[in-house]
């Protein structure tokens, strides 16, 4: 078993930049990959970022790619959301997800989930 809990969200203005943080805890946290998905109300829950085990590969939906970035600690158990030039429509709940078996841009994939962190963008 692998329990995740999120941390960081918050509010923050068009522009800025914020930073989610994923601990975990349970079995060997580099024996599996990570993600990051995102829900905005009324929307489905969307890849937004992912990573392998031991760091060496990352994957980003294509409406984040080069203002986000995720990265992770396998001696801390943690893995992180960096976010840069945020934009409104980044406004979700951010959802960090562990243990992806198959294509990594699927929730199905995963087999944990945290309770998720609330990002707020917004002048």
């Amino acid at each position: 078993q692998v329990q995740l809990v999120e941390s960081g969200g918050g509010l923050v203005q068009p522009g800025g930049s914020l930073r989610l943080s994923c601990a975990a805890s349970g079995r060997s946290f580099s024996d599996y990959g990570m993600g990051w998905f995102r829900q905005a109300p009324g929307k489905e829950r969307l890849f937004v970022a992912a990573i392998t085990r031991r760091g060496v590969g990352t994957y980003y939906a294509d409406s984040v790619k080069d203002r986000f970035f995720i990265s992770r600690d396998n001696d801390k158990k943690e893995v992180y959301l960096q976010m840069f030039s945020l934009r409104p429509e980044d406004t979700a709940i951010y959802y960090c997800a562990a243990d992806w078996s198959g294509n990594y841009v699927y929730t199905s994939a995963y087999k944990y989930w945290g309770q998720g962190a609330q990002v707020t963008v917004s002048s």
